[in-house]
């Protein structure tokens, strides 16, 4: 592409509601323009890239042997309303009624319409196992989209699903889905860690599911890793051991102390002159069910931070809540100052398993700035349930002990679960089995959001000057940058241009009339992996033009008749 005649345009300013590099680099070097709150036009260089990250995912989905099809955007309400989602989903979707009042939405996910198609068309256990993906516009009405392409509302994804005739066939499927999804990752250049995942509510609590997350200081989500143990989890999924703890094991009776105005276990620790984990820390919810809501007391150790999703789990809950101020003090419980002693029997009690049983502990004594010494869980409580409650952290251990784990942030790209008869059961998909007996197939769903690839790309591949695009999904491989005048140099570099592309190298050719410092700024903020610079009075002193690799910015010298040859070894 030429500049002179390309369509592309770059910023100096930093746009003011852009608060994360990917958002600003992606604005500035004129990938994308904003069209409204999370809505985003995607500009010729930043499409080249999106289509690379697409070609990447077809080639290696189509390996697998899995159909690409392309669903509507716009889906039936009443398909979401077989499955109860069109409810659930709530402020999420986009929705509105066609000239027959008929209930329609802008579709934020697929599973209702690829299950339709499927139950249409497969009736026999011999047209198993078989997959579907597409890479479609998806739009979900975020509340408070933020950061660029990687919350937006309108973006690109591929979605991806399995039909199976049993559990055997469905892990065999996620298993190779999984591999696909690990070489994905591995052409497009990236750091990631395929990390253990919660099911939530797209799956059954035994339910395999795993997120591909890619690496990068401002990720949402927080990574439980160790390497040597081949061990990675989202932090609402891991399981770790704390490392060995100093339990006070003085048993002594239960005494009430004064602590005024100590509200915090921070506060109470150090007025008493006590460790953290001298301490319990206890948190009050609402569980509830179809049938009931109940406040539930969860402690954990003074220094340990709760998972609500692991209580939630455990209380096998419908939605779990933190109990409100006014709550509590229908329950006679004083905020700041709560136990486990001398409650409403009616409050449901867990402790998380990192609880020495045996030790004595400081908790609150249900009464304004006052907490009691001496607390025994096996002594002082009748029902002693314990669970896994405490959120993972790093310095713990992996369960077998042996490593210590690290945290991560990470960018979620990509998500794979094992959907089991979620869907296909409330649709009442029915398949013939080896038998002539009717059953329920089983699927697997495997999401990919295309655009926020793009965006974590950036972030995780940037510096001071612009983006580092990774080889396999820059828009261009190669930016030319020419800094002539005389005619025959003109020739020289247009000749270059078209040698470079007559050998298949994806190059932008810099012929604007601006001064090099100009050229070198733009090129340094695209960010392409090599810039080759032809300049007058150096090619003309010495015959040779510099190639500089954007990554390292080591800089080759090379002879004309040496160029397309040595971007070729290069971008091997």
């Amino acid at each position: 592409m030429r500049l002179t005649k390309g369509f592309w345009q770059t910023y100096k300013e930093v746009p003011a509601d852009a608060e994360i590099p990917s958002h600003q680099l992606m604005l500035r070097s004129g990938l994308i323009h904003k069209s409204g709150s999370g809505l985003y036009n995607y500009l010729p260089m930043g499409l080249r890239s999106i289509r690379k990250v697409e070609n990447i995912i077809r080639e290696e989905l189509n390996k697998i042997g899995c159909n690409e099809i392309t669903m509507t955007v716009v889906t039936p309400g009443e398909l979401w309303q077989e499955t109860g989602r069109w409810d659930k989903m709530g402020g999420l979707m986009l929705r509105f009624k066609d000239k027959k009042e008929a209930d329609l939405c802008i579709s934020p996910t697929n599973e209702e319409a690829v299950t339709d198609i499927f139950r249409k068309t497969v009736k026999s256990y011999k047209q198993l196992p078989v997959g579907f993906y597409q890479i479609n516009t998806k739009f979900r009405d975020e509340i408070r989209p933020r950061f660029g392409l990687m919350r937006g509302r309108e973006f690109t994804m591929k979605d991806a699903y399995t039909f199976h005739m049993d559990k055997a066939s469905l892990d065999a499927g996620y298993q190779e889905m999984y591999d696909a999804y690990t070489s994905i990752f591995t052409r497009l250049g990236l750091e990631f860690i395929p990390v253990e995942a919660d099911p939530g509510a797209m799956a059954a609590a035994d339910s395999k599911t795993h997120e591909f997350q890619v690496v990068a200081d401002v990720g949402e989500d927080l990574i439980i890793y160790s390497q040597e143990a081949q061990y990675a989890a989202n932090a609402e999924k891991a399981q770790t051991i704390r490392t060995k703890t100093e339990f006070n094991l003085n048993l002594s009776a239960l005494t009430e102390v004064i602590t005024p105005n100590k509200t915090t276990i921070e506060d109470v620790c150090s007025f008493l002159n006590k460790p953290y984990h001298y301490s319990l820390k206890s948190l009050v919810y609402i569980a509830t069910t179809a049938t009931e809501s109940k406040l539930i007391l969860a402690l954990l150790l003074g220094d340990d931070s709760l998972n609500e999703i692991k209580l939630q789990s455990h209380l096998k809950c419908d939605h779990l809540i933190a109990a409100t101020e006014e709550q509590m003090k229908a329950a006679k419980l004083w905020k700041g100052f709560i136990g486990p002693v001398g409650i409403f029997s009616d409050i449901k009690i867990v402790f998380d398993k990192s609880i020495n049983i045996d030790g004595s502990y400081i908790i609150g004594a249900n009464k304004k700035d006052t907490h009691s010494e001496g607390f025994n869980p096996k002594r002082d409580v009748k029902e002693l349930i314990q669970a896994d409650l405490r959120l993972a952290r790093a310095g713990d251990l992996t369960l077998d002990g042996k490593h210590t784990v690290v945290e991560k942030r990470g960018i979620e790209v990509g998500h794979v679960f094992q959907l089991g008869d979620k869907y296909t059961k409330d649709m009442k998909v029915g398949i013939l089995d080896q038998n002539g007996k009717l059953v329920t197939p089983l699927m697997g769903c495997y999401g990919i959001g295309v655009t926020r690839v793009v965006a974590a790309a950036i972030e995780q591949n940037h510096d001071a000057n612009g983006i580092v695009w990774p080889k396999s999904i820059a828009p261009y491989q190669v930016y030319f940058a020419t800094i002539v005048k005389a005619e025959e140099f003109v020739k020289i570099a247009d000749d270059l241009y078209k040698e470079m592309m007559d050998a298949g190298l994806e190059v932008v050719y810099d012929d604007r009339n601006v001064g090099p410092g100009n050229k070198f700024k733009d090129s340094d903020l695209l960010g392409l992996p090599y810039r080759v610079v032809l300049g007058e009075r150096d090619f003309g002193a010495s015959g040779e033009l510099e190639v500089i690799d954007r990554k390292t910015g080591i800089v080759t010298k090379v002879k004309k008749e040496e160029l397309v040859s040595t971007l070729k070894n290069l971008l091997k």
